[in-house]
């Protein structure tokens, strides 16, 4: 990501509809994260739409909060949220 505060952004995960419920987004998400911090990264940030609620909801079980103030080009944008790797 070219940003001063974050080393890297999640983007785009997504898990077929046939396989929701079985726990997969989490797994993908923690060998992400797990991927993150082997690679030197310290934060990570994302964007969504509130109106994803299951998606919030795994982000925040993740570790993720909320923040503002960051820029976005995308409109649809609602929420954007940061995970500390190295407090």
């Amino acid at each position: 990501m070219q940003n001063e505060k974050y080393d890297y952004e999640l983007a785009k995960m997504a898990v077929s509809p046939k396989a929701h419920g079985k726990g997969i987004g989490y797994l993908l998400g923690k060998a992400i994260i797990e991927e993150a911090i082997s690679l030197g990264a310290s934060t990570l940030y994302l964007e969504s739409n509130t109106i994803l609620r299951p998606a919030i909801s795994l982000y925040e079980k993740l570790g993720f909060r909320k923040i503002a103030g960051h820029h976005t080009p995308y409109k649809r944008c609602n929420i954007q949220m940061e995970l500390i790797l190295n407090p």
